[in-house]
């Protein structure tokens, strides 16, 4: 009988938080032609010449200081979404086999793919833990997916999740995590001008010109969470960060943000990251300590970074209902508890027909 299977994908992360594997991981990560959009002859000795020697010992510091004692953050909050969908899917009856993939660096999406082909599966949800779809992150990870099967000859069926971001199940998730950190450390004072800043990972200006719907994905997550928060526009901004290389980038830049508001006097500023979905280093690193400091140099009182959704219950609820969607549409395939009742339907038939 067909079985069936989901794939997670996140971005990637080094095996250890040492020079030479971060490295390995930044030079696989940047020489993706859809990642940095310039010519290869052109960008590759820059990168080699320059970016890594120098990124790399910095980057390796910045993920000694986060790592946890089972790995880095990113692979330790999705090797936990893995296990909690895999275990939720169980709970409802559907024996799916749930893994998770990185597109840069282990464990691959190629290994990860043959190892579920090998399982007997062979219809597999592509699940990007992106919400919002860029070229850089969502289509690669589609790109290494279609390069994967390029070398398999028996290939199976295969549904891709392209998007999330306007979800309400989502938008529940994340809202729900924003209530929890508010009921352990308070909510913000908004009517003394205390501020709640939504961060999304930046994209070169270009990229958006050229036709990324990215941009205006995470401004409509950005409004139906504030809704789901009853904040309004002046209380909410959406913002960027991880800003790499002197191209523009779409703005207005976290950074910037933050150093404002702490000059003018804001006493409290949280900021949630809603399109990351597991905490990571721009995360944990970049808005927990350097965004932190940041404020807080400039003259803001009060810092709260609020963890990503990571495996959190309603969180997992929505990638099982993303899921569910998309099972319902292979209807020739049956799970081990339909297995079951089948059989015992069948066995109950012949026993009244040898009755009979």
């Amino acid at each position: 009988m067909p079985r069936a299977a989901v794939l997670l994908i996140n971005l990637g992360t080094p095996d250890a938080p040492t020079a030479r594997e971060v490295h390995r991981y930044l030079a696989e990560f940047l020489s993706d032609p859809r990642v940095i959009e310039m010519p290869q002859w052109l960008w590759q000795p820059i990168l080699r010449g320059l970016v890594l020697p120098f990124r790399s010992h910095a980057a390796a510091r910045r993920y000694e200081s986060i790592w946890m004692p089972d790995g880095s953050p990113l692979r330790v909050h999705t090797e936990q979404q893995a296990t909690a969908l895999r275990r939720w899917l169980t709970e409802r009856g559907q024996q799916v086999h749930v893994a998770y993939a990185m597109r840069y660096g282990t464990p691959s999406i190629a290994g990860e793919l043959d190892r579920l082909i090998r399982q007997g599966c062979d219809r597999i949800v592509i699940l990007p833990m992106y919400p919002q779809y860029a070229a850089s992150t969502t289509a690669t990870a589609f790109d290494k997916v279609a390069s994967a099967f390029a070398q398999i000859r028996n290939q199976p069926e295969v549904r891709f999740i392209k998007q999330y971001f306007a979800d309400s199940r989502y938008i529940s998730a994340l809202a729900d995590t924003v209530r929890r950190h508010w009921y352990v450390h308070g909510r913000p004072d908004f009517s003394r001008g205390d501020q709640m800043l939504l961060s999304f990972h930046g994209l070169p200006q270009r990229a958006i010109e050229r036709g990324d719907p990215y941009h205006a994905q995470c401004l409509e997550t950005g409004a139906l969470l504030a809704e789901a928060l009853s904040l309004d526009a002046h209380h909410c901004r959406v913002t960027f960060q991880s800003e790499f290389g002197r191209q523009e980038w779409i703005g207005p830049h976290t950074a910037e943000t933050l150093a404002e508001l702490g000059a003018s006097g804001t006493h409290r500023v949280d900021v949630f990251c809603p399109g990351f979905t597991a905490d990571c280093i721009e995360t944990v690193d970049e808005i927990g300590v350097e965004g932190r400091d940041t404020f807080l140099k400039w003259g803001g009182r009060e810092f709260h970074r609020i963890d990503c959704v990571n495996a959190s219950a309603p969180f997992i609820d929505a990638l099982g209902e993303l899921t569910l969607d998309q099972l319902k549409h292979w209807s020739g395939v049956v799970t081990q508890s339909r297995r079951k009742e089948e059989v015992t339907i069948s066995d109950m038939g012949a026993a009244s027909c040898l009755t009979l």
